[in-house]
């Protein structure tokens, strides 16, 4: 049975050829973004390492040699064997006394022991296993009150920066690196009360992937197990 209002009903949307093909290119450059990116990184990478450390193998270890074509990559094998050995050898005694007498050649030398100590530290730094490089995330005022950022606690001040800073005994000072978007190696290393310092319940990563992707990648909002809800009332009870 048909009534007078069928006519005014009008029938459902379809989307056109060029949309459908539209939506099914962008889903693609979704899909396809990522692990395209991620091979060129891979191969650019090995491409430079190859760049780097090959010139310095001999030419009868160069597998070019034995197998006819140039393998990329193949120079990533060659620094983590050598790597290794190096560090196998700096473990022994010999080696420890090696790398003093050495250092104490450098510390002779004007220019190359300033940059020497400088690499040196930054090396034990970051890759240091008993250390973490940042122990929290955190939030802060910068660069001015009432706008916020992401920033890493890294240690608490010490020595002449908190005597300076008028925090000599407490530890009440934290040196917070903030890092920049999108690439979050570079950055201001700030020093700030504990009190201004808002500590985050999301890990070190996820603030990284929060900075890298300039907030567009937020960490999964998980609720705490001893969070309550605040109790209901009933109307017309006290």
């Amino acid at each position: 049975m048909t009534t007078p209002f069928d006519d005014e009903i009008p029938p459902p949307h379809r989307p056109g050829m060029f949309a459908r093909l539209r939506s099914s290119f962008l889903t693609g450059i979704v899909v396809i973004a990522p692990v395209g990116l991620t091979i060129w990184f891979i191969w650019s990478f090995a491409g430079w390492v190859d760049s780097f450390v090959l010139p310095l193998v001999p030419q009868r270890f160069q597998p070019e040699k034995y197998v006819g074509i140039n393998l990329r990559g193949v120079g990533i094998f060659f620094f983590l064997f050598f790597t290794i050995l190096v560090g196998w050898v700096a473990k022994g005694l010999m080696g420890r006394s090696l790398i003093r007498f050495a250092e104490s050649l450098v510390q002779r030398m004007p220019v190359v022991r300033s940059i020497y100590s400088g690499v040196k530290q930054i090396a034990e730094t970051v890759f240091a296993q008993s250390e973490r490089s940042f122990e929290k995330a955190c939030m802060i005022e910068y660069p001015r009150k009432g706008i916020w950022a992401i920033g890493f606690v890294s240690t608490e001040a010490k020595g002449e920066v908190a005597a300076r800073a008028g925090h000599p005994d407490d530890d009440d000072l934290l040196s917070v690196f903030v890092p920049t978007t999108p690439n979050p190696t570079s950055g201001f290393l700030l020093y700030f009360p504990r009190a201004d310092v808002i500590e985050l319940d999301m890990s070190v990563e996820d603030a990284a992937k929060l900075v890298i992707s300039a907030g567009l990648v937020y960490p999964s909002d998980k609720k705490k197990s001893g969070d309550k809800k605040p109790p209901k009332t009933e109307v017309g009870k006290a």
